[in-house]
């Protein structure tokens, strides 16, 4: 096996082990979300992880350079947007199957490409604006069953609230990673990283007037752990991106369906709807061919 061959199977090995963790941490949260404001989640995923990043920082020796943004502004818009997708994501958790919100949060790349057009001015080819089309009409597919409120056998206002939930969890998050793009131009990964953790912390704060309780220590457990394997899954996924092209490890950001689907089916009994079943291979192929079609952009710039 050649050299580029085990750097590229190690960076496989990273990224999935990152999508496992990253479905393990939705899970955690989904145990708690019943009795936990979101906001409250939000705190205990943000502030639990900066131990972590920073000792990553430090193993990296990336300490002595500095851990000042040089876009403090871009840094806090991210946070924002990033803070309320967390926020709207841990709550519809609440209200939907685990592999549900999964699926549907398949959604924010392509909506990112919308908006890298919109606010980036970036080149976007027809195939990942038909990508995006047919993204979305599997999105539909997978909301259509909860969108059908009158029929009570199949749906009620909770689960349509859920959606809304989840699409507005996408449409953040979809903002997020287009000023993260940005921010790129001028920062280096770990401040991004660090410092999305301490604005998310610092905003999850201004919502204990809104509620926050005691949490049991079953939840109190599962919420610290939600910290430190969200920290170590996010390690994982920047760390594979050091051995291998986007081509090879965005596209296998949609395995997390899989797990989500086995510990939403174990953990939680929750079975696969059909509609499930059928939109999310379009949301997972329209995914893999924006991943695949912006590498090929870039390199051709």
């Amino acid at each position: 096996m050649t050299p580029d061959n085990r750097r590229t199977l190690y960076a496989i090995g990273l990224k999935l082990a990152s999508v496992a963790l990253f479905v393990v941490m939705q899970a955690l949260v989904k145990f708690t979300a019943e009795r936990v404001p979101p906001g409250e989640a939000v705190f205990f995923r943000s502030a639990f992880a900066l131990p972590v990043i920073l000792a990553w920082i430090a193993f990296r020796g990336q300490l002595s350079l500095g851990l000042l943004p040089k876009a403090p502004l871009g840094h806090f818009w991210r946070g924002v947007m990033g803070t309320v997708s967390m926020g709207l994501g841990f709550a519809a958790l609440a209200y939907l199957p685990l592999p549900e919100v999964t699926a549907i949060g398949f959604a924010a790349p392509l909506l990112a490409v919308v908006f890298a057009a919109m606010y980036l001015d970036e080149r976007v080819p027809k195939l990942n604006w038909l990508a995006v089309v047919l993204g979305l009409c599997g999105v539909l597919v997978v909301l259509y069953p909860r969108f059908t409120v009158f029929d009570r056998a199949t749906s009620g206002y909770a689960e349509l609230l859920g959606v809304s939930l989840v699409l507005g969890c996408a449409i953040f998050a979809a903002l997020a990673q287009t000023v993260v793009r940005k921010l790129l131009a001028t920062d280096r990964t770990p401040i991004i990283v660090l410092w999305f953790s301490v604005t998310a912390t610092s905003l999850s704060l201004l919502t204990i007037p809104f509620g926050w309780v005691m949490p049991l220590p079953a939840d109190c457990i599962a919420l610290v752990a939600s910290g430190i394997v969200g920290a170590i899954a996010q390690i994982l996924m920047t760390e594979s991106y050091r051995y291998a092209g986007a081509a090879t490890i965005s596209p296998l950001d949609y395995v997390s369906l899989l797990f989500a689907l086995a510990i939403g089916y174990v953990v939680f009994g929750e079975e696969p709807s059909v509609s499930l079943l059928f939109g999310a291979p379009l949301i997972v192929l329209a995914g893999v061919l924006v991943a695949v079609g912006r590498s090929g952009t870039r390199g051709s710039d």
